[in-house]
């Protein structure tokens, strides 16, 4: 019998706007785009000029110091801009779709006799090597290294996160076929996470060749670093790479059909969608043809790619992220309150009994992005580590990244975390610290300082 890891740390966000289990059809996106944004120690290099044709799984552009490592078109048709920012850093390749939806023909080897550097030389050709997340650091997996396990997270406790079973529903096949394709690229274990709250999918339940780990426990029991900390923690040295579910039905179906397709079930939510559903699209599909799904066409909301605790501010005329199966839309919450915190605020969740939303534990809210208080001094108060059920220091280990304190920093865990992990901390803070973004920084001075 499968022993249950039981979590109490935490803190679930109720809010209004969970998906019904339908699956309409969504209006076919105008344009798409495949944004280096996404993808965290990324320096893009073009490999095509604006007008070429392309196919779905065509290389639009390179990391610049691993050449190998490919991000492809998600459709077929025309490379129609490359966008840039500040000093010409690129924002996003946008693509017109042609509406012929072809791919780039690949061959697979055969998984049962092909060694490691042949399943990841074809991954890098195909362009789906970005699918694997590297801990530590959060970034694009390195290909020269060979992790000691991978992690697969089949829930999500995020709020009004998508039911990762119903987004693999009907995909074993293609899930056994990634996991296969995964055993090879490790000497360890391909480990899969469940809720143990209720039965999973038949996808997760009969998939073969990965260690079950049950999970009980309100979020962040769902993340995968919080996994990794109670199943194998990573220690200095150590690296480890993650995968989403979705991820490895297109790797599955990859492999069986050499097919580049990374089309995935995503869930519309939250209190300002009409009727929150799920929707089949296609990895950074332009949101603009949800807009009749939300109130107002998404005027004065704000449209989130992904959730509200982690996910990046769009407009409606955004693009859905690489690693995102939600979108998010809440109010704006740019309104001006009365009286401000000496009102009593019967409406609003609170962590603390400062108001009174822990007299309905079950109540749902429709919370706004109003900060509600200014930055203030950083002090000890004992919230971050009430919602972290991970044996580091959360308040200590920022403190660290703010002085700058490589050493300290390793000593208290920054090896182990990653926004997400922390993104409850950043909820509940007092002192209105930009916790995740403090936590990048000093990710980025780890992997200068440290490699």
């Amino acid at each position: 019998m499968q022993q249950t890891i039981k979590l109490k740390k935490g803190l679930d966000i109720k809010l209004r706007g969970l998906p019904e289990r339908v699956l309409p059809k969504c209006p076919p996106p105008l344009s798409y785009a495949i944004k280096p944004t996404d993808f965290h120690g990324l320096t893009p290099k073009m490999l095509l000029e604006a007008g070429s044709a392309v196919k779905a799984g065509t290389p639009i552009f390179c990391d610049k110091y691993n050449p190998e490592i490919l991000f492809a078109s998600p459709v077929s048709g025309t490379l129609q801009a490359v966008n840039r920012g500040e000093r010409r850093a690129i924002l996003e390749a946008v693509i017109t779709p042609d509406g012929k939806n072809e791919s780039k023909p690949f061959t697979p080897p055969d998984l049962a006799k092909a060694s490691r550097s042949e399943v990841a030389e074809f991954m890098l050709a195909a362009g789906v090597w970005p699918f694997l997340v590297q801990r530590p650091y959060g970034v694009f997996a390195n290909p020269q290294v060979t992790p000691k396990a991978i992690f697969i997270s089949g829930f999500d406790t995020a709020p009004l996160a998508a039911d990762t079973d119903y987004l693999v529903n009907g995909e074993g096949a293609p899930f056994q076929k990634g996991v296969d394709a995964l055993k090879r690229l490790t000497a360890g274990k391909v480990h899969l996470s469940l809720c143990a709250g209720y039965p999973a999918n038949n996808t997760f339940e009969r998939a073969k060749g990965v260690e079950v780990h049950r999970f009980s426990g309100p979020h962040p029991a769902g993340n995968v670093g919080v996994q990794i900390h109670h199943i194998d923690p990573i220690n200095k040295g150590d690296v480890v790479w993650t995968i989403a579910p979705q991820h490895v039905v297109a790797l599955g179906k990859l492999f069986a059909d050499g097919v580049y397709d990374v089309s995935k079930v995503v869930a519309l939510v939250g209190p300002e969608v009409k009727k929150p559903r799920y929707y089949r699209m296609v990895a950074g599909a332009s949101l603009s043809g949800l807009a009749e799904f939300i109130n107002d066409g998404g005027e004065h909301k704000r449209v989130i790619s992904g959730n509200v605790l982690t996910g990046a501010k769009v407009d409606i005329n955004g693009y859905l992220g690489f690693y995102d199966n939600e979108v998010t839309v809440i109010p704006e919450g740019d309104c001006y309150e009365t009286l401000g915190w000496l009102m009593p605020r019967f409406k609003k969740l609170s962590m603390s009994r400062s108001y009174f939303s822990w007299l309905t534990p079950n109540r749902q809210y429709s919370l706004n992005t109003n900060l509600n208080g200014g930055q203030r001094a950083f002090v000890v108060t004992g919230q971050y580590e009430r919602v972290l059920p991970m044996d580091i220091l959360p308040v200590y280990l920022i403190k660290a990244i703010m002085a700058g304190d490589v050493e300290r920093m390793e000593k208290l865990g920054i090896y182990e975390v990653v926004e997400e992990d922390l993104a409850l901390c950043e909820f509940v803070c007092t002192s209105k610290v930009k916790v995740q973004q403090l936590l990048r920084k000093g990710i980025d001075l780890m992997r200068a300082e440290v490699g």
